[in-house]
């Protein structure tokens, strides 16, 4: 296992919610989060994830493995685990993958300064690898910076645009009923076919939903489960809830998970993220101007135009003055696209001061930061 590198601050940390839903329900979040760090007796709730990466992409057509592949110059992967990061109560984060793509993880871990990051060998199959995830936090072994969390979630690394509610909403349901999933209507109807080709049924719709991810478990029902089932059970399975059913009779409670769920699965599903993700990352710009003092400042004329041309973009505006300390949390808060307006002086320095400080941050090492002078 390798540690991801220590640190007590990273880019890995701040980032867009990639939901979309950054501010939104905070007191509800607040209260949720509450629940899911504590027991009723006030004990820390120990949370741990697994993610099985040692897939080879066949379906998406392309010789990188899908979680490798690059979005917006950035690894998939990189995007996920981010996501995972964001929820401070998740104490630690295993993934699975093959030897062969262990240095490429490495270096992703390294580049993007992913914390809280352990990794193991992936099997040859998914939950051959999930298995390996869940071995590792396990056993106790020497120099390892892994312990046995109660509970454990399972998220797949190709689906990077997890809400941290849905996270907390199958951990407590977990916590309570002992494994749980986030479930999806079906968009389609599912049929069966006989075995000269022709309909031979059709399921009811409505009366099915679609297994997504994340799923959480106490640690130990689908620890026991994985010990306990079949050669054939971890070549050709696929689904962890029904393993939790068939090996420790643990009935699964389904939580009703959000449209941001989707996998990464074919190439096309590449450039729906990445449409995603330039949609998120620009609903925020920041009026930078050398002073604020005068109202006619055309740095303020400028930040009434864009209120009022771009309603679903939220604007604000910064004078770069007492060392720029409210610009330096604006860009904190995931503000990516900046305006910079200098009229009191011609050399662009306050241009160069933002620069500097963007570059202070490594706020480019995640996303696009786009500055307009």
């Amino acid at each position: 296992m390798e540690p991801g590198p220590p640190g007590s601050f990273g880019p890995a940390e701040p980032g867009p919610c990639l939901s979309g839903q950054r501010g939104a329900d905070h007191a509800a979040s607040a209260s949720l989060q509450s629940a899911a760090r504590t027991e009723p007796g006030g004990h820390s709730l120990a949370v741990a994830a697994v993610l099985p990466a040692g897939g080879c992409g066949e379906r998406m057509g392309v010789p990188t493995p899908k979680q490798f592949c690059p979005i917006l110059e950035r690894p998939l992967i990189s995007y996920t685990l981010q996501a995972l990061e964001r929820v401070y109560w998740i104490k630690d984060i295993v993934v699975a993958v093959t030897g062969e793509n262990m240095e490429v993880m490495k270096s992703i871990i390294q580049k993007y300064q992913h914390k809280r990051i352990s990794l193991v060998e992936a099997g040859v199959t998914r939950h051959r690898s999930i298995f390996s995830g869940l071995k590792a936090l396990a056993e106790d072994q020497l120099n390892s910076k892994l312990s046995k969390p109660e509970v454990v979630i399972i998220h797949d690394a190709v689906r990077p645009f997890v809400e941290e509610d849905v996270l907390l909403k199958v951990v407590t349901a977990a916590k309570e009923h002992g494994a749980a999933g986030a479930i999806r209507p079906l968009v389609s109807t599912v049929i069966s076919p006989s075995a000269d080709g022709c309909l031979d049924h059709s399921l009811e719709r409505a009366r099915h939903r679609a297994s997504e991810m994340p799923q959480a478990f106490l640690f130990d029902v689908i620890y026991e489960a994985y010990q306990q089932c079949t050669d054939y059970d971890l070549e050709f399975g696929t689904e962890c809830l029904q393993l939790a059913l068939k090996y420790c009779r643990t009935k699964a409670k389904l939580v009703e998970g959000s449209p941001d769920l989707w996998k990464v699965t074919y190439k096309r599903d590449l450039y729906a993220a990445e449409s995603i993700i330039k949609e998120i990352i620009s609903q925020e710009i920041c009026v930078v101007m050398d002073s604020k003092e005068d109202n006619k400042h055309v740095g303020h004329l400028l930040e009434e135009v864009l209120k009022s041309e771009l309603n679903h973009v939220k604007v604000t505006s910064e004078a770069l003055c007492l060392a720029g300390r409210h610009l330096q949390q604006i860009i904190l808060d995931q503000c990516y696209n900046f305006v910079c307006v200098n009229v009191m002086t011609s050399d662009f320095q306050e241009t160069q001061k933002l620069l500097s400080m963007l570059e202070e941050s490594s706020l480019s090492i995640l996303y696009p930061v786009v500055v307009v002078s």
